[in-house]
């Protein structure tokens, strides 16, 4: 079995060259990509991203021609994921890699970062929160048969890694260098850079090829929670309510919105906590922090613009995750 090489911190690696303004350079990539970006707090360095915000199986889904989806045809969207980006140098660090990485790539802003592409070392390390398609499949796009990367710190759990050890094409990935794996301790915070921390946090899901994790950002302005899959909020070992008031930024699993979205599929054989759970255990947190919906099934009406359900959401205070979207850390 190939051996995981086992550490907690990221070398500061810091590498400084001129590029455009962070700012209208991410609106500029965004809106070439058909999306409405909102801007990124004046003067802030550390910056996240929403790279994506639908459940792992995209939208439009695969055999889906409802109206939803035929109209994402035309506006698109992309799974869920993060980038965290350093706006000084263009440092960035890749949360989960879904099939539309290489598009959510074009979202990162600045000549700098596409240098660091070009050069086939785009990212200054990956995180992994789980073993299901929509959050690792795209580290295939990085491979031989894509990018080729350089060797690049891929950070998650134990058992995360021994999966992409032990499982082609990943292990492949592995073996030539290109991904090195690095575990992160469960509510340990991990430094990525002098002024930035990940801390990962265990939560229950469906772990059929690992196990799953959210994490937790924080940087010299704001903390940010990043928990895209879990299986409900009352099987976790803590409160939603006591996590979300511990951050400035939650992006939550709201994969449904109700239990009838899935007519002729058991829902329990895909648990997600339902949107109007979130909505009652967390309205009453939505004044002075940003509490975003994000991962969302190509069932979920919250997708459509001016539905009753979305404006039940936005009433509550709550956002609905966009690509583009950034957060000041």
């Amino acid at each position: 079995m190939t051996r995981v090489p086992v550490t907690t911190q990221i070398a500061d690696r810091r590498s400084v060259w001129t590029r455009r303004s962070f700012a209208r350079a991410l609106a500029a990539s965004a809106v070439a990509a058909g999306f409405r970006p909102l801007p990124a707090a004046g003067g802030a360095d550390w910056v996240a991203v929403v790279l994506g915000s639908i459940q792992d199986g995209g939208l439009p889904q695969a055999g889906c021609y409802t109206e939803r989806c035929d109209r994402a045809r035309r506006d698109p969207y992309y799974v869920a994921s993060l980038g965290i980006v350093e706006s000084s140098t263009g440092r960035a660090w890749l949360v989960d890699a879904t099939p539309d990485l290489v598009r959510q790539m074009d979202l990162i802003p600045g000549s700098g970062f596409r240098e660091r592409a070009s050069a086939r070392r785009p990212f200054e390390g990956i995180l992994l929160t789980h073993a299901h398609v929509g959050h690792y499949l795209g580290l295939a796009l990085l491979g031989r048969e894509g990018l080729g990367i350089a060797s690049t710190p891929c950070y998650c759990s134990a058992r995360m890694a021994e999966f992409l050890s032990n499982n082609g094409p990943w292990s492949l990935m592995v073996d030539e260098g290109r991904l090195d794996l690095r575990i992160l301790e469960p509510d340990r915070p991990t430094l990525l850079a002098d002024d930035l921390s990940v801390t990962a946090i265990p939560v229950p899901h469906r772990d059929e090829y690992s196990d799953t994790l959210g994490f937790v950002f924080r940087g010299p302005r704001q903390s940010l929670l990043y928990l895209p899959d879990i299986d409900r909020w009352d099987r976790w070992d803590r409160r939603v309510e006591d996590v979300v008031a511990g951050v400035d930024v939650s992006l939550l699993d709201a994969t449904f919105y109700s239990a009838a979205e899935l007519p002729g599929r058991d829902q329990t054989q895909i648990p997600h906590p339902l949107v109007t759970d979130t909505i009652d255990r967390l309205e009453g947190l939505t004044s002075g922090r940003s509490v975003v919906l994000t991962h969302l099934n190509s069932t979920n009406p919250v997708l459509d613009p001016g539905s009753p359900e979305r404006e039940r959401v936005l009433a509550a205070g709550f956002g609905i995750a966009r690509a583009g979207q950034t957060y000041p850390l």
